[in-house]
This record gives C-alpha cells, sequence and structure tokens, in this order.
C-alpha cells in the first residue's frame, strides 16, 4: 500500500529527481523549451508554473523563494521581467504540454515538448489565433438573421408608408373633388344668377321699342331654352338652385308683360286720340 507516496517516483532517487526537476525548469526558463519524457513534463509543470507565479510577485520574499530552486542568474532574469510582463494578465496555465508521434528508441517511451505560451519556440499560439479568425465565419447566420430581419422591418416600414401615402393622396383627391364641386356649383349659380338680368333687358328693351306681346313672349321662351341647355351642363346640385330662379323670374316677367300691354294701349290711345280732335 502506498499510503503518503504521491506523485511519479520516475525510476530515481529523491536527489536525483529534485536535481532533474531543478535543471529542466532552468533550462526551459532559460530558452523557452525542451523535450522529454511524457512522464518527466506532466512532473515538470506544476514546480515551473510555481516559478512563474514568484516571478509575478516580484517582491524580495519571492526572489527569495525563486532562488531556493533556480541557480541560474539568466533564469532568474527572463523570470522577474519577461515572464512576469507577459503573464501579468494570465491567472495560470503558462505552460503547454505537446505529445510527440514517435517514442523513444531505447525504451519505448512517449516523447513530449513543454513550452512556454508566447514564447519564440510557440508557433501553436499564432496557428490557434489564425483557426479562430477562420471560425468567425461560422458566426454569419446570426449576421444573416439580424439581416434578413432588418430587410423585414424596412419593408413592413415602406408599406406603412406606402399606405399611409395612399391614404394621404385619396384624402388630398377627395377635398380637390370637393373643391371643384364647389368651384363648379359657384359657377352654375353665378351663370343662373346672369341669365334672368339678360331677360329682363330684353324684355325692358323690346317694351321700349314698342315690340308686340307676343314677341316679348317668344324671347322669354328662348332665354328660357338656353337656360335649360345650360342646366343639363351644370350638375344636379345646381338644377335645384336654378330652378328656384326661373320661378324667380318668371314672377318677374309677368308683371312687366302686363305693364308693356299697358303700354302698348297708351300708345294706340294716343294714336287714335289725334283723329278724335281732328273730327
Amino acid at each position: 500500500m502506498r499510503h503518503l507516496k504521491a506523485g511519479n517516483r520516475l525510476g530515481v532517487t529523491t536527489a536525483h529527481r529534485r536535481a532533474m526537476i531543478r535543471n529542466m525548469v532552468t533550462s526551459i526558463l532559460e530558452n523557452g523549451q525542451i523535450t522529454c519524457t511524457l512522464a518527466r513534463a506532466k512532473a515538470i509543470r506544476k514546480p515551473l508554473e510555481k516559478m512563474i507565479t514568484w516571478g509575478k510577485q516580484g517582491d524580495l520574499n519571492a526572489r527569495r523563494q525563486a532562488l531556493r530552486f533556480v541557480k541560474s542568474k539568466e533564469a532568474m532574469s527572463q523570470l522577474f521581467e519577461d515572464l512576469a510582463d507577459r503573464y501579468k494578465e494570465r491567472q495560470g496555465g503558462y505552460s503547454r504540454i505537446i505529445k510527440l508521434g514517435k517514442n523513444r528508441l531505447g525504451d519505448n517511451s512517449e516523447m513530449a515538448i513543454v513550452q512556454l505560451l508566447g514564447s519564440d519556440a510557440d508557433q501553436l499560439s499564432s496557428l490557434k489565433s489564425k483557426t479562430s479568425k477562420r471560425k468567425q465565419p461560422k458566426k454569419k447566420g446570426s449576421t444573416v438573421l439580424k439581416e434578413v430581419s432588418e430587410e423585414v422591418q424596412t419593408e413592413s416600414e415602406s408599406h406603412s408608408i406606402t399606405e399611409s401615402g395612399t391614404q394621404q393622396t385619396g384624402k388630398k383627391e377627395t377635398a380637390q373633388s370637393k373643391s371643384e364641386i364647389d368651384s363648379e356649383v359657384t359657377q352654375g349659380n353665378d351663370e343662373a344668377e346672369a341669365t334672368p338680368s339678360v331677360q329682363v333687358d330684353v324684355v325692358e328693351e323690346k317694351s321700349e321699342a314698342g315690340d308686340s306681346p307676343t314677341e316679348q313672349v317668344d324671347v322669354t321662351e328662348e332665354t328660357n331654352k338656353s337656360v335649360e341647355v345650360k342646366d343639363e351642363e351644370v350638375p344636379a346640385e345646381t338644377k335645384v338652385a336654378t330652378k328656384e330662379v326661373k320661378e324667380e323670374t318668371k314672377a318677374e316677367v309677368i308683371p312687366e308683360n302686363n305693364e308693356t300691354e299697358s303700354a302698348s294701349e297708351q300708345v294706340a290711345i294716343e294714336k287714335t286720340s289725334p283723329e278724335k280732335k281732328a273730327d
């Protein structure tokens, strides 16, 4: 039973194992990566990342703790200067283990590479960044959905705008038609008002000339016919107004005809009176 014996012994004594791990950690800090067996790579990761955390702290106690394990000035300078700045915002996971596809010839053990992220030998980070950029087109589905939704919204807005425009144009057309009808009605009323005055003037002129009442009646009939012809051109709304005007004009024309008859009688009497005087 292996109680309290955690960790891989790596097939060597304790002193040998500690010295080996120390040398491998210092070489990784100096060069950025090493090639070793998979078991040793897994054993190195824990002390390596612990040294990087000491380097990120950067105080005197951290330097003393790192010097107990690392025995190289170059590795110490890399640890407290470059790596501390490189992993300032990173919380753990400073190294990477890459399995090689071949085994060692002597004992057929699996081989692996241990490297620091962002080092000169690190090429996978750049490849991952490129692949991540290539993976971005998968998000085009969301952009397509957004574009489709925007197009649908624009179409609905344009449809609503066109409907409102048609309603406004319909209102404008109705208003224009109403204004045209009103203008036609006013024109018809003006014409209807103008025709009786013509009739009266004609009657007065005839009466002054001393024509017979039969001729006056014919003139009024002709004027009434002209009014009827104009009524056919005028809309139905104006016909009511013209009928009322006709009735008023007829009522005015009748007493005028009586006056003309009386005037003609007086003229006849005057003509006969000189004959009586001569008698």
